[in-house]
């Protein structure tokens, strides 16, 4: 009778398996990365359309809670008013800060034309945002 001895995995199923472990943990990684899905592109001011604009540092969690209710109302407003961060990590970003005396979760609203009209800093809720909204869209244009 001939005995078969098992040698376990053979050195590429083991080099495979190990691959596929790092893919793995680098694609949960990534997944969890912070993302804004806002335009930095802070030209957008004054081109003919109201603009909030969101002074965010990803390093601290009072512009992540700004952000969460954004996404809140942006839905309803995404139409009327372009969405927009300034990321104080990034040179413009940092610039707009000390232009409008923005911190990390300040919200500073602007008219159609450029002009800022109202700025809020770290909002307490979504309803105090979407009254700034509200403000601003019935101004939008002066």
């Amino acid at each position: 009778m001939t005995t078969v001895q098992h040698q376990g995995l053979s050195r590429r199923s083991k080099w495979l398996i190990g691959m596929a472990i790092v893919a793995g943990v680098l694609a949960l990684i990534w997944s969890q990365l912070p993302r804004s899905p806002y335009s930095t592109d802070l030209t957008r001011i004054g081109q003919g359309q109201p603009a909030l604009v969101l002074a965010y540092d990803i390093q601290s969690m009072g512009g992540m809670a700004v952000m969460e209710m954004m996404d809140d109302l942006r839905g309803a407003y995404a139409e009327r008013i372009a969405f927009l961060v300034a990321p104080l990590g990034a040179p413009h970003g940092r610039a707009f800060g000390q232009s409008f005396g923005a911190v990390n979760g300040t919200v500073v609203l602007f008219s159609a034309k450029g002009a800022a009209v109202e700025t809020l800093h770290l909002p307490a809720s979504t309803a105090e945002l979407q009254k700034a909204l509200e403000g601003l869209l019935a101004h939008a244009h002066d």
